[in-house]
């Protein structure tokens, strides 16, 4: 039995496709199982409720093998540290106490490095790395880059304006990764049971680029100019809070931006593992175009 966490959000509804098509055995905790992909309501076990709730991961993980562990989103947390160590303890005591032998979570790049102690949104998660180990569960940490597909949510602003933003040097190369990646590599994990310890997994993507090379990529797929455009910070955070977003995750946002820009994301060699196969490339031909010509 493998239990999946937020399966209806970009990543969580990737590993549970993945997971199906093999015919694995599945439980869901979800808050509105309506929200489930198509078809896989009928396929997959459904606990109903928040997956910070005691009760409802008691229940979930009776009988589970391995977990599938992904902090939803919560831009109206008092703090990071709420959002995702707060958010989790009853999780780590389920595990404990229902007997899960393995978990797979999503992480951050950037231990050991200097930036990882003010990196925001990385140093919560990272300190929740540290609490799921500290249960003496097996579990594997998918040490991530940015995502792809973040650039999704300026679909709109590609297409009308030939823009896309971020508060960072344009000529910075690090490496970014795909969804998808994601989810393939967590879910070979989930299926495998030979695992034990601790670990981090990497996940850069195939190549390191600059939002320049990703604005000039973009343009060569799209058939339309695009170009990058750096924000200032404090008009990056001033534009977060606007969204709706609390003073303290828009700051964490922030220094997690200002972290990357002094090259947390670049301490990791593929030389050692942890390089996945969708390029920026092949991800704005699939997934950007598809978004932004609709």
């Amino acid at each position: 039995m493998i239990v999946v966490t937020a399966p209806t959000g970009q990543i969580g509804r990737q590993v549970l496709g993945r997971l199906l098509a093999e015919g694995e055995h599945v439980r869901v905790i979800v808050r509105d199982a309506a929200r489930l992909p198509a078809g896989a309501r009928e396929r997959v076990e459904v606990v109903e409720g928040s997956h910070r709730d005691l009760d409802v991961v008691t229940k979930a993980f009776a009988g589970a093998d391995a977990v599938f562990w992904l902090v939803p989103p919560n831009p109206r947390a008092e703090s990071v540290e709420a959002a995702y160590l707060d958010f989790s303890r009853p999780a780590c005591e389920a595990f404990t106490a229902q007997g899960v032998a393995r978990v797979v979570g999503v992480s951050a790049l950037g231990r050991g490095t200097a930036m990882a102690g003010k990196a925001g949104h990385v140093t919560a998660t990272l300190a929740l790395d540290d609490l799921i180990a500290s249960t003496g569960v097996a579990y594997r940490a998918l040490a991530l880059p940015s995502f792809m597909d973040n650039l999704l949510r300026q679909a709109e602003a590609i297409r009308d304006r030939g823009v896309f933003t971020a508060p960072v040097s344009g000529d910075l190369r690090a490496p970014t990764c795909s969804t998808g990646d994601i989810a393939a590599v967590a879910a070979e994990l989930l299926r495998d049971d030979t695992w034990t310890g601790v670990e981090e997994v990497p996940v850069l993507g195939p190549e390191d680029l600059s939002h320049d090379d990703m604005a000039r990529i973009m343009s060569e797929v799209l058939g339309r100019p695009v170009r990058f455009q750096r924000v200032p910070d404090e008009d990056f955070r001033a534009r977060l809070v606007g969204f709706g977003m609390t003073e303290a995750v828009a700051r964490s946002m922030l220094d997690m931006m200002r972290a990357k820009e002094a090259g947390l994301d670049n301490g990791v060699s593929r030389a050692s593992g942890g390089g996945s196969p969708t390029g920026f490339r092949q991800w704005c031909q699939e997934v950007l175009s598809p978004a932004v010509l609709a």
